[in-house]
């Protein structure tokens, strides 16, 4: 099968191409290289362009024969979102159509989404189920929402068949060294820890120590970047043996706290990370969990990267290579 990859030059898109081509596919990526890297595509076809660029999208479903995708770009910064609504409706959305309308045009019938816990705003119960009612408190989550609800009507009207992947907190790097996390600016949290041990962050703060957790700060649920990459796979096998459009959550079903998070990479490196703490960030909830337990019963999804401590020291070997600055 031939499969298009939008957005596969990304932390996660990398990935996800790489486990493609273990599982035997065909891929081709396309990639603005905004915030990818052209490095991060270990193989197969490889486009810059962009999903405003319809003609684009045309020639790539006609030219490689796609039988399905793949679709990962977007831009993702909950801050931004809120700062620059356009943005996020213009690329998440408006693009977002584009695409689905390249597939119905050329008889594309698989999409396979990267959505993200944020459609669900704050939890009213945890783990978080895929029935969970969705609120989304920012713009991002809105955007995604959107999409997901474009999906289904092109179902219904059209039979395009898709799987909405709602990620939790994506972490780690492949075991290869060849690719993994970087981006800029850093946003997410194990990075940034990994950064201040490396020196190359002056300051780590913790954002808010008096929520009603174990130890005060935010629980998050961190899953290891291959096991979400290797959801996608099943999700595109799924719909080629018939699978109906399903939404699944992709997390660990554990949460680990900020002060967990530092304390594990403290052991992970060998040496204390000091953080300050600093005011609670305005929409921040307390504890975010998943429940993945229908795409285990479903698909059969068995992360094999669960522990912290495993998804810390894969991405610290990323980081104390250099990243991309090293494999360059």
């Amino acid at each position: 099968m031939n499969i298009l990859v939008t957005g596969g030059a990304g932390y996660i898109g990398s990935h996800v191409v790489k486990s493609l081509f273990e599982a035997g596919y065909n891929v081709v990526t396309l990639d603005n290289l905004e915030k990818g890297h052209r490095e991060a595509v270990l193989g197969g076809e490889f486009i810059k362009g962009d999903l405003k660029d319809r003609e684009l999208l045309d020639s790539i479903m006609k030219d490689y024969e796609i039988d399905g995708v793949i679709h990962l770009a977007a831009h993702s910064l909950v801050g931004e979102s809120m700062e620059n609504p356009g943005k996020y409706y213009k690329n998440n959305v408006s693009n977002g159509l584009n695409l689905l309308e390249a597939m119905v045009d050329n008889d594309v019938k698989y999409l396979v989404f990267s959505s993200t816990a944020a459609v669900y705003g704050e939890p009213r119960e945890v783990p978080i189920t895929e029935d969970h009612p969705t609120a989304p408190t920012n713009t991002y989550g809105e955007s995604k929402l959107f999409f997901e609800k474009m999906m289904k009507r092109y179902d219904e009207i059209y039979g395009l068949k898709y799987v909405s992947l709602r990620y939790f907190n994506a972490a780690g790097a492949d075991l290869s060294g060849k690719i993994g996390e970087d981006h800029d600016p850093e946003t997410h949290l194990i990075p940034i820890v990994l950064q201040k041990a490396l020196g190359l962050r002056d300051k780590l703060y913790i954002f808010g120590n008096d929520y009603p957790t174990r130890d005060g700060t935010c629980i998050r649920d961190y899953i290891h970047v291959n096991d979400l990459a290797d959801a996608h796979v099943l999700a595109i096998e799924g719909l080629t043996r018939g699978l109906e459009s399903r939404i699944y959550n992709l997390g660990n079903g554990e949460g680990y706290s900020v002060k967990e998070v530092i304390e594990t990479a403290s052991r992970v490196i060998g040496k204390p990370i000091e953080a300050g703490v600093g005011d609670r960030r305005p929409g921040d909830p307390a504890v975010l969990v998943a429940s993945s337990d229908k795409i285990k019963e479903e698909l059969g999804w068995d992360p094999q990267y669960p522990d912290l401590e495993t998804i810390i020291e894969t991405a610290w070997q990323w980081h104390k290579r250099g990243g991309f600055n090293e494999n360059e």
